[in-house]
């Protein structure tokens, strides 16, 4: 054919793709357009041999991605349908002109498979010029008596055309990376992009190091010469290519035709993750969208290792992104996944997604899904949902909160892990009592634990504090006459009369040296502790949100005026004395003699000291102090032995 040159055409309507460098945040996505382009070119030719417009071939179908380190090339390869020159100019020539919307088009009313070609060629070409110098294009249609066409450009707009010798059917495609792309793309590297974008595209993809095989080669040559001079047998060691993809992934299989262990092989194959995941959610439909893929409940180790989980959405089983937001509410970036849509409506860069309907859509379908299987083992399998719980709880609490058809679809399988081990939802434990009792560390809270037991409270277990703290506030609002009050925050007894309530008061204000302390007293039992420290729900939130304002100030670091949070967040406790105490009453015995004042203003503060101590309040000082106090009894006790 006559060589001849040319200027890429751009009409108004697509001149923004021409800006090839803005329309990718990260470089390497090159890779992932150029494959795909070659897995478009494959679709394209099966489709013809489906239809009976192209012959027959018993050749395997494969992309070869070529990487020579020693002359900065690197090619992607296919035998799929190939171009002719006038495809070339309708494809290429024209930036933005879809090859692939235009081969559907025309062969939709003869295939029912719409499937299978993803590329917008022109523009996704086009994405190479971000790492090269020159870019040359080998193609040889698979049309009858088609010629092979060469055509090269090294800015992307002025190009050469000419006859080509390639003589087998597909298209070649060869970048001559450009200065700053030899720092940054190796033969590592470049196998790591594409098993990034590329694990499961349809067609078999060969990654080639030409260097790696010629030092193969030379190395073999020099171990048969060797081999001769010894008069030995030389057998050779072969490279053996193998396919970098898994082009038919788990999720195309029927749910029913998949076993446990695909499942979880699958998962550890795709998320490194040593563990087993918990249970999974297989989507696949075809119907009001196409949607494929399987999403994943990991375990976790611990309640942060669980805001870790990452979703990665494909398109053709092409990488796209992780955790697009459009489509994946954020909590559901706790799980992990893939999933397969074909209809996305992606943008010129297939990194972002348009706002529209069909979006809103699939990602309620998606919520739908997700609860419906949660509702589902809840009731088919109460003690395996049970057994799950702390691992899925945060994902359960979080989604509850920020999105309101999952709330409304799991309400009532959000469950309450008491002190003991039992496990509730809302209706059972608030069956009998309208309010709620819970700790948030069962250990050093246990003497206010005892106490609300034994008040006939089932005590429940709140220890993700970087999500319960809110969950309840959001319980409280859904349901007005339930309330949630933490087990230092009300103690039950008898008030004591005011005399000695004011006696109390007096003593231990007297004995701490501190006039502003809040004392009451009642009668808590014989067997409870002397003294316990009580902070009201209210003011426990506030200190909560004190503590925010604290992170706030810190984050200002002098650059603006710091809030007087012991303003704005007074704290509020009482010291309730047990009046029922045999301790108490032998103190207010020695108080009213009037005798020994130092021991006994010491042993209220040793009192006023452990019960901080149980409240989770007493500073270092403090415990110092009680700790050498108590120290001191324990050696009186031994002299008496």
């Amino acid at each position: 054919m006559e060589s001849r040159s040319g200027k890429v055409s751009v009409t108004t309507e697509n001149i923004f793709p021409v800006i090839r460098q803005w329309l990718y945040s990260d470089q390497d996505i090159f890779v992932r357009e150029l494959v795909s382009n070659c897995a478009d070119a494959v679709a394209k030719l099966k489709r013809l041999v489906e239809l009976g417009k192209a012959p027959t071939s018993q050749e395997d179908y494969r992309i070869n991605v070529i990487y020579d380190d020693d002359a900065k090339t690197l090619t992607f390869d296919d035998n799929g349908i190939g171009m002719t020159a006038d495809e070339i100019d309708k494809y290429i020539n024209q930036i933005a002109f879809s090859g692939a919307l235009d081969f559907v088009n025309k062969y939709q009313e003869q295939s029912t498979d719409k499937s299978g070609i993803i590329g917008h060629f022109g523009l996704g070409f086009y994405s190479a010029f971000m790492v090269a110098s020159k870019v040359t294009i080998n193609t040889l249609s698979y049309e009858e008596g088609a010629q092979a066409v060469s055509w090269s450009s090294e800015d992307g707009m002025e190009y050469t055309i000419d006859s080509s010798d390639k003589t087998s059917r597909g298209t070649s495609i060869t970048i001559n990376l450009s200065d700053e792309a030899k720092e940054n793309f190796d033969a590592a590297t470049l196998r790591m992009t594409l098993r990034k974008y590329c694990s499961f595209v349809p067609v078999d993809i060969f990654f080639i190091d030409t260097k790696a095989d010629r030092l193969h080669e030379e190395s073999e040559a020099k171990r048969k010469s060797e081999a001769e001079e010894k008069g030995e047998e030389f057998k050779a060691n072969d490279i053996a290519y193998a396919p970098i993809n898994n082009k038919e992934p788990l999720w195309l299989k029927k749910p029913a035709d998949c076993t446990e262990d695909e499942y979880k092989s699958f998962y550890h194959s795709v998320f490194n993750d040593g563990n087993d995941p918990l249970f999974w959610i297989h989507l696949n439909m075809d119907y009001p969208f196409t949607l494929q893929g399987i999403l994943y409940f990991p375990k976790t180790d611990n309640v942060y290792q669980s805001l870790e989980g990452r979703i990665k959405i494909y398109n053709h089983q092409v990488f796209v992104a992780d955790n697009i937001d459009e489509i994946i509410p954020d909590f559901l970036f706790l799980l992990q996944g893939c999933l397969d849509c074909s209809d996305l409506p992606l943008n010129v860069s297939r990194s972002a997604l348009q706002q529209d309907a069909y979006v809103k859509k699939l990602s309620g379908h998606i919520i739908k899904k997700v609860s419906d299987k949660l509702t589902e083992i809840f009731k088919n399998d109460r003690p395996s949902f049970e057994k799950y719980w702390s691992d899925i709880s945060v994902f359960v609490k979080y989604g509850m909160m920020r999105e309101e058809k999952f709330y409304d679809k799991v309400k009532d399988c959000c469950l309450f892990k008491t002190v003991d081990d039992k496990f509730f939802t809302m209706d059972e434990l608030t069956s009998q009592k309208k309010q709620v009792r819970y700790t948030n560390n069962k250990v050093a809270q246990a003497a206010y634990i005892d106490m609300a037991v034994k008040d006939g409270f089932d005590v429940i277990v709140l220890d993700e504090v970087q999500i319960d703290d809110n969950f309840i506030s959001f319980l409280e609002f859904k349901h007005s006459d339930i309330t949630f009050k933490r087990v230092d925050a009300d103690l039950s007894g008898n008030d004591s009369d005011d005399d000695t309530k004011t006696k109390l008061r007096d003593f231990f204000r007297s004995a701490l040296n501190d006039e502003k302390l809040s004392v009451t007293a009642k009668a808590l039992g014989a067997d409870s502790m002397p003294a316990l420290i009580m902070e009201s729900e209210e003011n426990r939130r506030m200190q909560d949100m004190r503590k925010q304002f604290e992170r706030f100030n810190a984050m200002q670091n002098g650059t603006g005026e710091p809030m007087n949070l012991d303003e704005m967040f007074p704290i509020n406790t009482e010291l309730v004395v047990n009046t029922d105490s045999p301790l108490i009453g032998k103190l207010r015995a020695l108080e009213a003699m009037g005798t020994r004042k130092d021991e006994t203003n010491r042993l209220a503060q040793h009192i006023f000291d452990q019960a901080k101590l149980a409240h989770g309040s007493l500073d270092s000082e403090g415990l110092s102090r009680f700790l050498k106090f108590n120290s001191e009894l324990l050696a009186k006790n031994a002299e008496n032995i």
